[in-house]
Formats: structure tokens, sequence, C-alpha cells
């Protein structure tokens, strides 16, 4: 590294004025300009500096506004105050618009942008007092928000602390304020400081700005580079550039480690309202450094911008994101919409008096409760459906395995609040860790493979467990890509394996040291109250980036409690999960439980002969199968016994959910289990149980608008949904051309079998949870009040105990997924567009991003999709918008029977067909061979991809895949 003594002689600055930047900067209102001679403090002498900053005060005063704050932006390196034009711009229209007026003073640190250049080298003690020297000349007064990027974020907060008296809130974007000894600082840093490079990476060449503009997602424009180039075209003007990095304290001994201590541990007292925007992409201040501001601002709202790195304010609007979070300080609604429902208030003051207090007053119990209240049982808890053979354990022992591990994991260091990421297949063991971490307090997170390797990696490295516990797949993974966390293997590997794998403990291990902690009398902490976050569970990302869940201990038990009021699953039920979620939710109910032998990462391997050996192995009542897994189990039904038959025809109720199915794929399957009531929930990773409906609803459904009704709401993110999976039965056939140019019979709809509504029936709400419909304005936007009227087309939106807490380090997802109503309530906004009819069932339309914005109105997939799928030529339709909103197209995009070769044109006869089908103008259809789907479930079409794809197409583009 090079020696400070270099460094310093580096990136001495050549001595120029302040001056104003060029005309003609994209984005940048040269009335925002100001020049500023600042008296620099505990200098000898009368020592003065050229200040360049943009000021939108003079606009705010031209329009008669009185500023209800200001923003004290503070910009990086090697950015300037260019960084902070859109906010700039976007406060300013704010004001004229009526909105809080919000005056933003965004400064040229000295050396940098068009401020002076000192001619000297200035560390962080100086240019903290540098900004209080400035706000000092500038007379500002309160209340001030602070907002800082990269080494700007460690400047401004260091004026925070000094402040305390005019400080209201603190902004961050990407930055750092702590360098933990013995961690190496971020590789592009660690290049720069390097012997011989500082001086011509930072300063002799624009190489360190142009990497830094090379950070950006997706690239800059010219004229945007052409912006940020401005202040450095020369090497005499980039002296401020190899100053800051010189001044980055690698070592114990830098002398600017001592400032940057003092305002790390300065944020700890800092009270104020605070805004973390991060961009996980970032190469330099990656997520362990918004781990650690978090832990010392933990009453910090963040929101992570997947996708976006370094140059946040570049690939993400968060001029939008600071603007919103200051109008809810202003205005309060912040506190309303976060404000915790009545009873979690109560409980959470229960708590304080003792957990067991706090769950008596919650109404339910906690996870763990029948682990101890079945402790000396040796009835079966649970059973491994493994191939050799199957694995059966006793209450007794699972309760006993559950306490080892808790012990062993509070002896090696894991604490409440912990993250630990489980990367197991469902087993005997997952079910083990997982109620072991949840009662020491850990939190638990749960991103299952189906996400794909890049989904989960994305997943894992957000959630920044503290802890990894995994089979090979996943630790070989977690090394592969560097998934953060100590690591815990399920099994033992060869020492050079488990070194190479970093393992520090196998599960076996764990048990052993916890064993021996219960022997020699250490207890359990203190069990979590319900108020207590217990699971974080990652979303399908199946509409976008897979989002963390966070649930607390009393939503968990909720949903149990769900479970139990609206299906009886409870002590003595035998419960076969092919879905994970519901197999661990097993012990919290109190019922035996098996997964089928199957992939997990892959339903559709499960096969009739397996669903009847799990139902065999522990006389099963109830069993539950993704409409994925489904499939494959009516298709494989001809290979069953006599004695599979009579195994099935023990089961009372069927369940099938988490993606679309057709109502004949439901009476298939149900006619394997002749006694079985067949359901269908709604629901989703955000609420698991929202809504029910059985077969014989769904034809009676069916029968009211003389539609073959199809439970496909390709709904949220991770519905517990219904979808297209087969064919419904069709109707009258003509003689057409079909999509490869062969004679085909073409369906055409009559009157009769036209839903004018449209939709999936999923029934009616569960009995703890409320359903409301937002209504759609002419745009698309959900902005009716939440209403149970009937008929009125809108976004579907939830209450009740067991919804989620919060998204994860999401804070702008959080907010808008809340809706008001009656003050202590939550309420959810689905993201599902829909409608209640008259006997109060609620039926899915599609998405809300999937709506379809006409000149003539709004147009929701679903009703139009089903009325193709009448078509016998038609195996499955998705029904998009093309072009810009308020005058879309209308595109269908289908698959035929038999399947297309190839992408083509519909022909004549069959898009004829289609368009009178749907009833309303239709643009195009498109014949593909196959329909995208996402990845966890294997049915639900992605309908914004094929719109995407489908804006190529017509536009002239190549026919490529989908």
């Amino acid at each position: 590294m090079t020696d400070t003594r270099t460094s310093r002689r580096l990136s001495r600055t050549v001595s120029a004025p302040a001056a104003l930047p060029p005309v003609g900067l994209a984005g940048l209102d040269p009335e925002w300009s100001q020049l500023v001679e600042v008296a620099e403090s505990n200098s000898t002498g009368e020592l003065r500096h050229g200040w360049h900053l943009l000021d939108n005060g003079p606009q705010l005063d031209a329009l008669g506004v009185i500023a209800v704050g200001t923003i004290l932006c503070v910009h990086g390196n090697p950015t300037w105050s260019y960084l902070w034009r859109s906010l700039l711009s976007s406060a300013t229209d704010a004001a004229a618009s009526g909105a809080p007026a919000w005056r933003v003073i965004a400064v040229d640190q000295l050396d940098m942008g068009f401020s002076e250049r000192t001619g000297g080298f200035r560390p962080l003690a100086r240019r903290v007092q540098d900004l209080g020297d400035l706000t000092d000349a500038l007379d500002l007064a309160g209340p001030v928000i602070t907002l800082g990027h990269d080494w700007g974020g460690v400047v401004s907060l260091g004026w925070a602390v000094d402040h305390p008296e005019l400080l209201a809130g603190v902004m961050l974007l990407n930055t750092a304020v702590h360098q933990c000894a013995g961690v190496p600082i971020p590789a592009p840093l660690r290049l720069a400081l390097g012997r011989g490079i500082l001086g011509p990476a930072t300063v002799a060449t624009p190489a360190f700005l142009a990497t830094t503009l090379a950070l950006a997602h997706p690239s800059l424009s010219n004229e945007v580079k052409r912006g940020y180039r401005a202040p450095y075209l020369t090497s005499a003007r980039r002296g401020g550039i190899g100053g800051f990095v010189a001044d980055i304290p690698v070592a114990l001994s830098h002398e600017s480690r001592p400032e940057l201590d003092r305002i790390a541990e300065g944020a700890r007292a800092l009270t104020v309202p605070t805004l973390l925007l991060w961009g996980p992409r970032d190469p330099i201040f990656s997520d362990r450094y918004l781990d650690d501001l978090v832990e010392r601002m933990p009453h910090a709202q963040v929101h992570r911008f997947e996708g976006a790195g370094h140059l946040l304010a570049e690939d993400a609007d968060y001029a939008a994101a600071a603007l919103l979070w200051l109008g809810d300080a202003v205005s309060g609604s912040e506190a309303a919409s976060s404000a915790a429902p009545l009873s979690l208030v109560e409980l959470a003051e229960t708590a304080r008096g003792g957990s067991q207090a706090a769950w008596e007053v919650a109404g339910t119990h906690p996870l763990w409760y029948y682990l101890d209240e079945l402790q000396c049982s040796d009835e079966i808890a649970l059973v491994d459906m493994q191939p050799a053979a199957p694995r059966t354990v006793s209450w007794r022992l699972l309760s006993r395995r559950v306490r080892q591990i808790a012990a062993g994991l509070v002896f090696i260091g894991v604490k409440p609040g912990d993250r630990v990421s489980l990367l197991v297949p469902p087993s005997a063991d997952l079910t083990a860790v997982l109620y072991a971490c949840v009662r020491i307090g850990a939190i638990v997170v749960v991103a299952d493979a189906g996400l794909g390797l890049p989904g989960l990696t994305r997943a894992v490295r957000g959630a920044r467990p503290d802890c990894v516990i995994g089979a090979a797949p996943g630790l070989m993974a977690a090394r592969a890509l560097g998934w953060p966390g100590r690591k815990i293997s399920t099994a033992r590997f060869p020492a050079p394996m488990a070194a190479l794998l970093s393992i520090e403990h196998t599960l076996a291990e764990l048990t052993r040291l916890g064993q021996a902690r219960l022997d020699a009398g250490d207890a359990l902490p203190t069990e979590p109250a319900p108020t207590d976050a217990a699971a974080v569970l990652f979303t399908s990302g199946s509409t976008g980036p897979a989002k963390g869940v966070v649930y607390t201990h009393g939503q968990l038990s909720a949903v149990s409690n769900a479970l139990f009021l609206q299906y009886g699953v409870g002590v003595g039920t035998g419960l076969v999960a092919g879905f994970a979620p519901f197999a661990l939710l097993g012990p919290a109910l109190g019922a035996r439980s098996v997964t089928p032998d199957m992939d997990v990462t892959a339903p559709k391997t499960l096969t009739a002969t397996a669903v009847a050996a799990a139902v065999a192995a522990i006389d099963a009542t109830v069993v539950f199968l993704s409409p994925a897994a489904l499939v494959n189990v009516v298709a494989t039904a001809g290979a069953l016994t006599p004695t599979d038959h009579a195994a099935l025809a023990g089961v009372q109720r069927f369940l099938s959910a988490g993606a679309p199915i057709s109502e004949s794929l439901l009476t298939q399957a149900a006619a394997l289990m002749p006694q079985a009531t067949a359901h269908t929930p709604y629901g989703m990773t955000e609420g698991l149980l929202m809504a029910d409906i059985t077969l014989e609803g769904i034809r009676a459904a069916a029968a009211s608008v003389s539609m073959p009704c199809r439970t496909d709401a390709a709904a949220h993110d991770d519905e517990l949904a219904p979808s297209a999976a087969s064919k419904p039965e069709t109707v009258v056939p003509a003689s057409s051309t079909s999509g490869d140019g062969e004679t085909a019979p073409i369906a055409m709809p009559t009157a009769t079998t036209v839903n004018p509504a449209g939709g999936v029936c999923v029934g009616a709400s569960t009995q703890t949870t409320r359903i409301r419909i937002s209504a759609l304005d002419a745009s698309g936007a959900s902005v009716g009040e939440l209403s149970e009227q009937p008929d009125v087309t809108g976004e579907i939106v939830v209450s009740a105990p067991h919804v989620k807490d919060h998204y994860d380090r999401l804070w702008l997802t959080e907010r808008a997924s809340r809706r008001g109503a009656v003050p202590g309530e939550r309420w959810h906004r689905t993201g599902d567009v829909g409608h209640l009819d008259s006997a109060g069932r609620l039926w899915v339309e599609g998405r809300m991003p999937h709506v379809i914005v006409t000149a003539d109105g709004v147009v929701t997939p679903v009703g139009p999709e089903q009325r193709i799928e009448t078509l016998p030529d038609v195996a499955r339709a998705a029904f998009i918008g093309v072009g810009p909103v308020g005058t879309q197209q209308q595109v269908a995009v289908i698959e035929t029977v038999p399947p297309a070769s190839r992408m083509h044109r519909a022909s004549v006869p069959l898009a004829a067909a289609v368009r009178s089908a749907v009833g309303s103008p239709v643009a195009a259809v498109l014949v593909v061979p196959g329909l995208p789907t996402d990845i966890r479930h294997n049915s639900k079409i992605d309908r914004s991809r094929l719109s995407r794809w489908a804006t190529g197409i017509l536009s002239g583009g190549r026919w490529v895949k989908p």
C-alpha cells in the first residue's frame, strides 16, 4: 500500500478558484448554481475558500412558498453536486404542485466539483469542519435533513453528529462509517491504493472516475457522463479525487481513523428519523456496510433497490423515494401507515411482563407448543420417505432433538435475533433445525431452490444470515457464490472438503454439544414473544425479484391456527405435504406429517405411487400437493396398485394451491381420493391462507356464469392460488386452418359460454380473513375506498392475523403494500385484481401489473384468456397489452393443440376465432410452442415477459423465443 506521506503528496491539488459549471450540462439548471466565500475555522489569519453549490432556494422564493426544511446533500468521490440534480428538480416541481416545499442545498466539497482547489490535503476531520463552516456561513437554520453518498455519507454524518440542534433526519445512499480491523477494504479501493497506482489511477489519468461511472446500471448516457467529467477534465483538477482515496483509513494508525471512529460511534446516538437507500450490486460498499449502519441505527428504514449498484442516484429513482419519506415525516402519515395493530401493541406491552402472558393475549400458542406437550409421546411426529426406507420420528425424539440442537446453537454463539439460513431439503433434519432456531429466538431464512441459483443467491445475500445450515448442494453453492454466514453442515465431510466449504460444525456435533449443556443444567433462552421476528420467507420471484417476507412468532402461529380452523388440521391429523411450508407447520399443529419421496426442486417428479406410499406411512387424512406435482400424479395414476388405492381412499381432505390449476385436473386428482373433499386455497407468501373453495364450489360458481370456471388466478408472487394445467371441455367445432397451416376444427363460443365479468372463483374468505376491493380508475390504479360491493373490479386487499409483518429491507415496497382502512388494522394490498360477487365469493382477474389500459377502458387478462381457452385449437393463452398505458393494444399469445413447432402469427381463421371469443378488439394473435412460466411453480404464465417480447415482434423485431 502507498504510505500516507506519499499519498498526501500525490493528491495535493493545484490552487484554483471556485467557478460556475459550464452551461448545457444534462439535467443541470444554471439557476441552481451559487458561489459562496467561507472562512475556514481554526485557521491562522483569515483563510477563506470559495465554494460552489446548487440551491433551489431562490426558485422556491419565486414560487412564493416557504420551505419546511432543508436537505443538505453531500457527494462522495469522484462525483460532485451534479449527483443530486434529480432531487433538486423533483423537490422544486413538488413545491410548485403544492406539496411540502424542501430547500435542497447540494455542495461541492473543497477540491472537488467546481469548488476551490485549495492546494492542500484535507483529511476527514477537516472535511467535516469544512461543511460546518459552510452551513455557518449560509446561516442555515433547522430543520435539516442530511443526505450523503460514498464518502459524502461519512462527512454528512459527521455534520449530523456535530449539529444535533439543527438535525431533523438522516438519509444515506451507499456509504460506510466503519471498517473492521483485519477485514480488507473493498478490492477496487485496495487496487487504487496500491504502491505506484494512486497517482496514475486517480490524478494523472481519469481512470478512477471512468471506473466509477462504469458502475451505473444501466450504462450512463454520454451526456450524463459529460456532466460528471466536467469538473475533472485535467490532472490539475483531479487532485481531490486522489486526496479522497488517500484519506481512506485502512490502518488503525491512519490520521483519519479517529475521526471515522468518532462519527461511527456518534451515529449510535442519532435518534432522528433515518432512511437508508441501497444498491446491493455495489462492489465497494456492499451489504456488510449496510448491516453495520443498521446495527448502529436500528430505527432506520431501509430499502434495497435490487439491480442497483454504487451509483444508486443514477440507477434508481432515489429522489421520489426521498420525497415520499419526507412527506410522510411532515404529514405524520408514516407513523400511521406503519403503526402496528392495537392487538400487536398490546402484545408488545404484555411481552415485557413475560412471554407466556403475551401468548395468552395473542389467543394462540408458540410454534413449539406441541413439542413440549408431546415430549413424552412415542406417537409418530413425522416420517422421512427416504429412497432406502422410511425414517419414522416420534414426538419424543423430535422434541429431544429440537432441544439438543437449540442448546448447541446457543453454545456456539447463536443469539436471539441472529439470522439462520436453512439450505436443507424437507426432512426430519430441516424440521428439527427450524424449530430449534425459532425456540431460541433466531430468525430462520427460507428461500427454496425453486428460485434458481441467481435468485437464491440474491435472496441469501439480501437476508445477510449470520449462519448457514445446509446439506451438501447448498453449502457448495454458498462456497462458490460467496454467500455470507458461518457454515454448519447436516452431514460429516472429509476434513479437506469441510475446510474448503468453511464448515465449522456439523448437526451431529451441535446435537452432542447441546446435550452436554443440557446435562450440565444449562437452560434454553427465554421464549420469544409473539411480536419477535421469527422467519424471513422469500416469495417465488415469479413477478419480479424475490422479496423477503418477515413474519413474527405470533403471525406464524396465526397461520397454523387458520389451517386448524379452516381444515381441522390438528392433533391426530396425518398430513402429506408435497409443499414444504406445510410439512414444516405439521409440528406446530400437533399433526403427524410426511413429505413424499420427490425432488422438491422439481415438483413434477412426484408420482401417484409416492403419494400413496406417503399416505400409508402415517394414515394420512389430509393431502396437500402443488399443481405442478399434481399433473404428474394424475399422469402416473395407472401405476397405482389396489393397496395404493385403498390407502388413498382414507384421505378426507385434498388441497392443491400455489399456482394455477384447472377444474378438470382437480376432478381427476379428486377421483384418486374418492372420499376426500377437494379444496383450492388462495393466498400468497404474505398471507398463506386468504380464501378457499371446494371442487363443488368451483362447479357451482361456473354454473352461475354459464362458463367452465378454471381456478387460474395467476396472482401474487407466491399465492396459494389455483390455473391452467389442463384444458376445460370445449364447445361447438368449426373448420379452419390451425396455427401450423393444417386444417383443424375451430370452436366459436356461444353467448351462453361467456362470463361477462371474467376471472377465477377462489371462494369465500377464510374464518380469520377479511377481503375488500379497491376499485380501479381509468388509468388502472386502485384508488377506490375499500369495499365489499359486488361486481366492482379492483385490487384485492386483505386483512388477517396471519398476514406478514413487513418486507425485509424493502421500505418502499412495504409502504406501497399497506392500505389504511380502520386505525389499528393492517390491510395488505395483494397486487391481484378481481371482484366479489353477490354471494361474497372472490373472483381473481389477474395481476395489477398485467391490467391492460386501452383507449376504451381497463381490461383485466384472465377473462379473455378463459374465453380464448374454450377454443379446441387452444391449449393455453396469455392476454397482454402492448404500447403506452392509456392506448395499449390487446394481444393474445397462445399455445395450440397440437403444439406449434415454431413462433408465428396465427392463421386468419384461428385469429378470427380468438377475436370472436374475446369480444373486443385484438391487435394481434401470436402462436408460440410454449408460454414462459415461473421457475418455482412451472405454471404461472409470465405476462410481463410476453408483453416485452410481443412489443419487439410487433415492432419488426426477430421472432426470438419469448
